[in-house]
């Protein structure tokens, strides 16, 4: 059995998650289990690599090489972008990959590249459309709200303040669904943009590479974020502030349970 109150609890990290400041991420990992978010913020336990995990971060590299290069206005062949996705491919970080065999590793970077290709075929953006920020860190007080600050990294800010998040998916995402699962995400940019700029942003994409056998291009738009959802935003932060402090981390049983990296750490917690 293990003991919550003794081993799981640590107060002083409690008590700095509320001073810190709130993430998209942090939010998005509080609403899908409160468990998993004990198991990663609280105890800091490492989070297994993958070769799904290992693929999108290789990809969303290179696509931050492209828009970069954009950025600067220098130009960047798909070869040049190739090879940088097989450089990027072999470094797996502190944590090996667990791959299966040879053949696995091979089949994943060949899918990698095509990912590539295919999002650079399909693509809305312009070759030639100069990006406002790349990979923009940007932070928002909140203290009048009474919350704690927001923060988070946007992947691309397009001509006309859109903003843009690229995503790797299994299976084609169905647009109502893929907004609705990712709305606490792209308000929260959405948001951070407002206070960064003074400007309502021009509205939100979600770019979504997907791994099917014929790898494709799903992009999903949305206008600006309206006062209901900034609301249901700032409705989220309050239930994450007082959860923390209550220390109501419970788990959630579903379908995301296959793919969590503290699924063995779940089964044994008996809290």
């Amino acid at each position: 059995m293990i003991a919550l109150k003794e081993q799981f609890t640590p107060a002083n990290r409690i008590t700095e998650l509320l001073e810190e400041r709130v993430s998209p991420s942090r939010l998005g990992c509080w609403l899908q289990c409160r468990l998993k978010f004990f198991f990663r913020y609280v105890l800091g336990l490492p989070q297994s690599n993958s070769p799904s995990l290992h693929l999108g971060k290789t990809v969303h590299a290179v696509l931050q090489l492209w828009n970069l290069a954009r950025w600067k206005g220098v130009p960047a062949p798909l070869a040049e972008l190739e090879a940088s996705h097989d450089a990027l491919f072999l470094d797996e970080g502190e944590e090996a990959v667990p791959w299966e065999s040879e053949e696995e590793r091979g089949t994943t970077k060949v899918k990698g590249r095509s990912l590539l290709s295919v999002y650079l075929e399909e693509t809305n953006i312009p070759f030639n459309e100069k990006p406002l920020g790349v990979e923009v860190r940007m932070e928002a007080d909140l203290q009048s709200h009474g919350l704690p600050n927001l923060g988070g990294i946007v992947d691309l800010v397009r001509p006309g303040g859109i903003i843009v998040d690229y995503k790797t998916a299994a299976q084609t995402p169905d647009p109502r669904m893929a907004l609705h699962q990712h709305e606490t995400q792209l308000t929260s940019y959405a948001l951070l943009y407002r206070d960064a700029t003074g400007e309502k942003e021009g509205g939100v994409e979600l770019h979504h590479l997907v791994k099917l056998k014929k790898p494709k291009a799903v992009i999903t738009q949305a206008p600006p974020a309206t006062e209901g959802k900034i609301n249901r935003l700032f409705r989220t932060m309050e239930s994450y502030v007082s959860g923390v402090q209550r220390e109501d981390f419970v788990p959630s049983p579903g379908l995301h349970c296959s793919y969590c990296p503290f699924f063995a750490q779940c089964r044994k917690w008996e809290g």
